[in-house]
């Protein structure tokens, strides 16, 4: 998953967008997904997530990251579908467990949202520089350059610390624990120690982070200071008609 936080570089229509234009586009995505009950509206913003992500060059990301939340899709599913006592029963199962229409259609629905509203921000991230996102919600959206520097900075350190903890995980399977079991309470059970080693290392990355942004005068950084300058364009004006158009067809639909 830290991939697709990461940036990558290219010179498509997503990339050259205003970097305001990509998070409205990717929060109104999210928005369309949640303001339907069709489960074909949901499809249809997935589908054009992977088309969005397919122009951007990174389809193979998307279809990885896909794969990845539908698995948590599918736990959940399986959590929720059980719970709703609503509808016909179309299943039954001993200890008076059983499946109804209801609970099966809403428990798909609430799968297909979580892929589909967790998709368009990890592709507007891949294709956007977070100093750019740093710079336009401080210079656009006027919020204090502190609050943006720590919500980049943080989504910085999540592939940072994801390789942290691959490389302990490595050093334990080298060592002779079975982190390749399919067991999935026994693998939690052995990741649960290697938290206390990342704490402490990212506690240090924290450190040297901060007192490096205090040599660079961090606290005299005001949203005055950014150098580039952000302009909306016929691209982004046509990209927000597009994403305005999805949110009206989920509303009426």
């Amino acid at each position: 998953m830290s991939g697709f936080l990461s940036y990558m570089n290219g010179d498509s229509i997503l990339h050259r967008l205003n970097p305001l234009t990509k998070l409205l586009m990717s929060a109104a995505l999210c928005a369309s997904c949640f303001l339907t009950h069709r489960h074909s509206v949901v499809i249809g913003v997935i589908v054009f997530n992977l088309c969005m992500s397919y122009s951007a060059g990174g389809l193979k990301r998307s279809l990885a990251m896909s794969v990845s939340f539908i698995k948590l899709a599918l736990l959940l599913f399986v959590l929720q579908v059980f719970f709703v006592r609503e509808g016909n029963i179309i299943l039954t199962l001993p200890l008076n467990i059983y499946i109804t229409d209801k609970g099966a259609l809403f428990s798909s629905l609430f799968s297909l949202r979580l892929v589909a509203a967790t998709m368009p921000l990890a592709i507007m991230l891949s294709v956007t520089r977070m100093s750019d996102i740093s710079n336009v919600l401080a210079q656009k959206l006027r919020i204090p350059y502190k609050y943006t520097f720590a919500l980049t900075t943080a989504i910085r350190f999540i592939p940072i610390f994801s390789e942290e903890m691959a490389g302990i995980a490595e050093a334990q399977t080298a060592r002779g624990v079975e982190f390749d079991t399919k067991n999935f309470f026994k693998k939690i059970r052995l990741l649960l120690p290697l938290c206390v080693p990342l704490l402490i290392s990212s506690v240090r990355k924290i450190e040297g982070s901060a007192i490096s942004a205090e040599l660079r005068g961090f606290n005299l950084r005001t949203r005055e200071c950014g150098y580039k300058t952000y302009r909306f364009g016929l691209r982004d004006a046509g990209a927000l008609v597009l994403t305005a158009a999805i949110i009206a067809a989920a509303v009426l639909i």
